[in-house]
């Protein structure tokens, strides 16, 4: 039986997350959680979510726990505030401890509450918000695998666990020609760290959110072999 939609009730109060049904007359078999980059909010990624309409898929965009400082109203997923000497902008690996508590917490809620397994929660984050959903997702103990991780700019942080045994949860991460982030070492680390890892490097510097559909069809067919379906499955069939 698939889960239940998920109500922002079921969840701590001290969250501040947004949740998108599926879309009409499609029950929410599987759940996308979208983590936004440093600092940003949720109600990006709300819209995004809302946008990609995903099809037996209801998205839960979850904001930060720390807002940054002096009220810019922008909030960050690291353990501190670094500014990077080289580049004289926010360094984005300041340590995710903080913000894995809270995605495990999230994830146990769907589980507990909600009646979803593992297998049906898959990941998008943006920048620190996809170092964030990786961190977490190699956090969880190597018998368990989510439906993916998907990573636009955010590699696997410094102080990642170390695993004796590859997680499975299938990975896609994805970065610019260069001025980027996700560099060859950032992917071997990943490779070391996860079972399949997948990687795409767009014909632009820089990293940010795909600009067009060559961009995004990686994306769009990750999901397409990740996201399960119970169309056409008989009402109260049992997986075995």
């Amino acid at each position: 039986m698939p889960g239940r939609l998920p109500e922002p009730s079921d969840f701590n109060s001290a969250l501040t997350l947004s949740i998108t049904p599926a879309p009409p007359s499609q029950k929410p078999v599987n759940i996308l959680i979208l983590l936004h980059g440093l600092g940003d909010t949720h109600v990006s990624f709300k819209k995004l979510g809302q946008q990609l309409s995903l099809p037996e898929t209801a998205c839960l965009s979850l904001q930060a726990p720390t807002p940054l400082p002096l009220d810019t109203g922008g909030f960050h997923w690291g353990d501190d505030l670094i500014f990077d000497q080289g580049t004289g902008q926010l360094d984005p690996d300041t340590g995710f401890k903080k913000s894995t508590e809270v995605i495990l917490q999230v994830i146990k809620t769907l589980q507990d509450q909600c009646g979803y397994s593992l297998r049906d929660i898959i990941f998008l984050g943006f920048g620190q918000g996809g170092m964030a959903a990786l961190n977490a997702t190699a956090s969880i103990p190597s018998a368990g695998e989510c439906a993916g991780v998907v990573s636009i700019g955010g590699p696997l942080p410094a102080d990642s666990p170390r695993l004796t045994r590859k997680n499975k949860t299938p990975v896609l991460v994805l970065g610019g020609s260069s001025e980027t982030l996700v560099s060859d070492s950032s992917v071997e680390r990943l490779k070391s760290t996860f079972d399949f890892v997948e990687y795409k490097r767009w014909r632009r510097p820089r990293d940010s959110m795909p600009r067009n559909r060559d961009e995004m069809m990686p994306i769009m067919q990750f999901f397409a072999r990740r996201l399960r379906s119970r169309q056409g499955v008989p009402e109260g069939s049992v997986e075995l």
